[in-house]
């Protein structure tokens, strides 16, 4: 169980970087679309958004990078300032996902569908049509994200964990995400899922979701008094077809 765990982790942590890498670039070039500083200026983002916390947590993260980023070092002494480009790279994912939280819902959605989550409105009841139209659903998953991240990178016990709830009513009108729980998300699966559905987006062609797919049947599956639902995963979780990639 450990060993298994022990992969599992190895496995979400890399696919994390990946995520981590796109949404940061995406994040970056819808900014700069204003401006290469337009992370300073409060007005860009939503009202209840804590910018001056968040700048004051960013600008000091690239303070510290500056020591051993000969690139930051660059902009340091020629512009006195940092472009969005080059602050982003000193950011960690905690930092993306409250920045991404604080955009307004047309940035939001134009990074979102970039990824491919292309959600069916009609098919949402009224109120959660109006949840949609408030923020973008993949906020409330960054922060579940985040969490995930961070039990990887301190080593900490993952396959039954549960995770910061996020909503699945919007994204499971995509088709390739309609076996995402109903209602909420809190278990390694529908993590895994979106994962599989992101980087698909990100790298086509990507082993990552086989990978996963291998490693739960070759050493969770065969483990004595365990059961696939202690992860969330539902019945004949092996035909969906993000597991069936024919280019990996």
């Amino acid at each position: 169980m450990y060993e298994f765990d022990r992969k599992l982790r190895t496995l979400i942590h890399d696919g994390m970087e990946r995520i981590e890498v796109g949404l940061r670039t995406r994040i970056s070039d819808r900014l700069a679309l204003t401006d290469a500083l337009s992370y300073l200026d409060s007005a860009l983002f939503r009202p209840e958004f804590d910018h001056s916390t968040w700048l004051d947590t960013a600008l000091a993260r690239v303070e510290r990078a500056k020591k051993r980023d000969s690139a930051i070092k660059h902009y340091a002494r020629k512009y006195g300032e940092y472009p969005i480009w080059v602050l982003v790279e000193a950011l960690d994912f905690s930092d993306i996902s409250q920045l991404f939280d604080g955009m307004v819902l047309a940035d939001q959605r134009a990074i979102s569908e970039s990824l491919g989550l292309v959600v069916d409105s009609d098919r949402l009841t009224a109120k959660q049509k109006g949840s949609y139209y408030r923020q973008d659903p993949l906020a409330r998953w960054c922060e579940q994200f985040t969490v995930l991240r961070n039990i990887c990178a301190h080593h900490g016990r993952l396959w039954n964990r549960f995770l910061t709830p996020a909503s699945t009513n919007a994204l499971r009108t995509i088709t390739d995400l309609s076996s995402l729980p109903r209602g909420q998300s809190d278990r390694i699966f529908g993590a895994i899922l979106l994962m599989s559905f992101l980087l698909r987006q990100i790298s086509p062609g990507t082993s990552w979701p086989n990978k996963v797919r291998h490693l739960i049947e070759s050493e969770y599956l065969p483990l004595e008094s365990r059961s696939i639902t202690e992860m969330g995963i539902p019945q004949e979780w092996q035909k969906l077809s993000l597991w069936n990639n024919p280019t990996s």
